[in-house]
């Protein structure tokens, strides 16, 4: 009965319970879940309280940097229309100009059309004048008025050819009388007291050697010395049937000269094989560099001239291994030197000046290998690099005619160059050359009128021009050699100078019977 009793009780309050249990979970959980809403309704408050003040931040901040932009742009408006009012006042103040200038313009024009006028008048007067003369002629002459033209002419062009002529040949031998002896004196004097040695340059240099034996070793096993050695001087080395001597080939002389000077203490030394000859190459070369910094400062001795920048200095040693139609270029530039400093002394100019130009005025050669451009426009470049006088780099620039000389300085060192060049076996000339020039010579002579025949002789300085004499006169002989020298001078390029020798022969051939 209890235990029924209880069971009943445990029911009764499992059934009471269960619903309140239920009844108080739910109740728990709607206080749950409202305070979650609440929480999230005051998340939501707080969300847009800062988005407001993060968009009213960004729009100050926005309109912070549109007033700075706009008072940049003001400032920009102002110097731009600063700007502005100043041109406006120069093109004004232009405009005014240009007025005045044409009010001027026009009072000239005026001027003219006044004088242009009155020429006309004076040249009606004139007109009648002259036909009153010619009717006056016609009835005295009783010729017609093309008749007594045509005669006046052909007496006219006679009187003024045998004029021409006449003073062409009295002009001719005063300047002759005057310059010829002067000129032959300097010139002379001059190169007497510069003659010096002159070496010959060719492509090839021979190196002796003691006996034959020596060739297999130059050459080594597999040929790896002969190898090297034209591998690091860059010239070609000839081994062939020649007895006891090697030959090197090349068209640079520096190279060629390091490579002669390694190859002769590796035979001296006797131990050749790559290593020492890579030695004895960097040796040669420090001794070419000793010789051209000596042989500069020799030329610089030589020739007086001081103050010269030491790369500059290097650079004339340099030409030393430069050659320039078979003539040394260093010797050359020497000699230049010199002639130009005697011919300034002797009319009184800059000797100094001259001196200096001509020693420099072919420097350029000593870079034209490794730098694009001709040895004149190099040497200027050169030259003005290291400050040099502008007139020195003017003198520079003009011994080839490149540019006006502005000094008489760099016409002594034109004058100077070409009577270096154009010295007998100072500069050898190829063959075709040699022909194209004389070529060019006789077709120049046979293109006058009344040219029978041309001979270009000692070697193109001088032209003999037969003339047909029953078309050339002797006064007309003296004009067409003064033609024809004009248009050499301005077709062709020479050293030196070119005689002009008009012939005109007259036979007459009878037969005693």
């Amino acid at each position: 009965m209890n235990i029924v009793i209880i069971i009943a009780a445990v029911l009764i309050s499992l059934a009471i319970g269960i619903p309140i249990g239920m009844a108080y979970r739910k109740k728990v959980a709607e206080s749950k879940i409202q305070g979650a809403e609440n929480e999230a309704k005051r998340l939501v408050e707080l969300a847009k309280i800062e988005a407001e003040n993060l968009k009213k931040a960004e729009i100050f901040k926005a309109k912070e940097e549109i007033m700075n932009n706009r008072k940049e742009l003001d400032q920009e408006i102002k110097e731009r229309r600063g700007e502005v009012q100043k041109q406006e006042a120069r093109l004004i103040q232009k405009e005014e100009n240009l007025e005045k200038r044409a009010e001027n313009f026009e009072k000239k024009e005026k001027e003219i059309e006044r004088e242009l006028q009155d020429i006309e008048n004076q040249k009606q007067e004139i007109s009648k004048l002259r036909e009153e003369e010619m009717l006056e002629l016609q009835k005295i002459a009783s010729l017609s008025k093309e008749e007594a033209k045509q005669k006046l002419l052909e007496q006219m062009d006679k009187e003024l050819t045998a004029e021409k002529a006449a003073l062409i040949r009295e002009k001719e031998q005063k300047a002759k009388e005057d310059a010829i002896k002067n000129a032959k004196e300097i010139l002379s004097y001059t190169i007497q007291k510069c003659a010096a040695d002159h070496s010959q340059e060719t492509t090839v240099s021979i190196v002796s050697l003691p006996n034959d034996d020596m060739k297999g070793r130059i050459i080594g096993r597999e040929g790896r010395n002969i190898k090297a050695l034209e591998t690091l001087t860059g010239v070609d080395l000839i081994i062939d049937d020649t007895p006891e001597a090697v030959v090197l080939s090349g068209f640079d002389p520096l190279r060629r000269e390091v490579a002669k000077i390694a190859l002769e203490k590796l035979i001296d030394d006797g131990r050749i094989h790559p290593s020492k000859i890579e030695e004895m190459v960097e040796k040669a070369k420090e001794e070419i560099d000793a010789t051209i910094k000596e042989e500069g400062e020799r030329a610089v001795l030589e020739t007086g001239v001081i103050g010269l920048h030491p790369d500059l200095v290097r650079l004339i040693g340099k030409l030393k291994y430069r050659t320039s139609y078979g003539q040394n270029v260093l010797n050359h530039s020497i000699e230049v030197s010199n002639l130009a400093r005697i011919m300034a002394e002797e009319l009184g100019l800059d000797a100094k000046r001259a001196r200096r130009a001509g020693l420099l005025h072919d420097i350029g050669k000593a870079l034209d290998h490794d730098m694009e451009g001709t040895h004149v426009e190099i040497g200027v470049d050169v030259l003005k690099k290291y400050k040099e006088n502008p007139l020195v780099i003017n003198a520079v620039e003009a011994h080839h005619g490149d540019v006006e000389p502005q000094t008489l300085e760099a016409v002594l060192v034109q004058a100077a160059d070409a009577i270096s060049a154009s010295r007998p076996g100072a500069r050898r000339e190829t063959l075709e050359a040699y022909i194209k020039r004389l070529q060019n010579l006789e077709e120049i002579a046979d293109s006058f009128e009344g040219v029978e025949k041309s001979f270009a002789i000692q070697a193109g300085r001088e032209i003999r021009i037969i003339v047909k004499p029953e078309r050339i006169s002797d006064d007309k002989m003296t004009i067409l050699a003064r033609e024809v020298s004009q248009k050499i001078e301005k077709e062709m390029d020479y050293p030196g100078q070119i005689k002009v020798n008009v012939i005109r022969e007259t036979r007459v051939v009878d037969y005693a019977k």
